[in-house]
């Protein structure tokens, strides 16, 4: 592999992130929070392996907001007219989203509330 096309790799995949952050709601809303649960831990003084898991929590979250992102736009691409297997294959994938989500809160509140109270 040629070193350019190597860190090519890395410019188009930052130009992703930057797409991601740029036109998607949900990912600005996600940055936000991620943010938020970083001063959160801060303030707490979160332990090594509680950081490893807030952390692997929100690139997780991040990481599958931008693939949720990205099935959305081939299947707009694949099927511009409204079709019953593409709302479907959008709804999985939003749902993807969903249920990381719900699991990352959990998680969360069962490392930051026993530290709060």
């Amino acid at each position: 592999m040629k070193a350019s096309r190597f860190f090519n790799s890395f410019k188009f995949a930052m130009q992703g992130i930057g797409s991601a952050l740029k036109r998607e709601q949900n990912m600005q809303l996600h940055v936000l929070a991620a943010f938020v649960v970083l001063a959160a831990g801060v303030w707490t003084g979160l332990s090594k392996s509680e950081w490893l898991i807030v952390l692997l929590l929100i690139g997780g979250m991040l990481a599958l907001e931008m693939m949720n992102s990205a099935i959305e736009r081939v299947v707009d691409l694949a099927s511009p007219d409204i079709h019953p297997l593409a709302k479907e294959a959008k709804d999985i994938a939003a749902g993807a989203v969903l249920v990381f989500a719900a699991a990352s809160a959990i998680i969360g509140l069962l490392i930051f509330i026993p530290k709060w109270f």
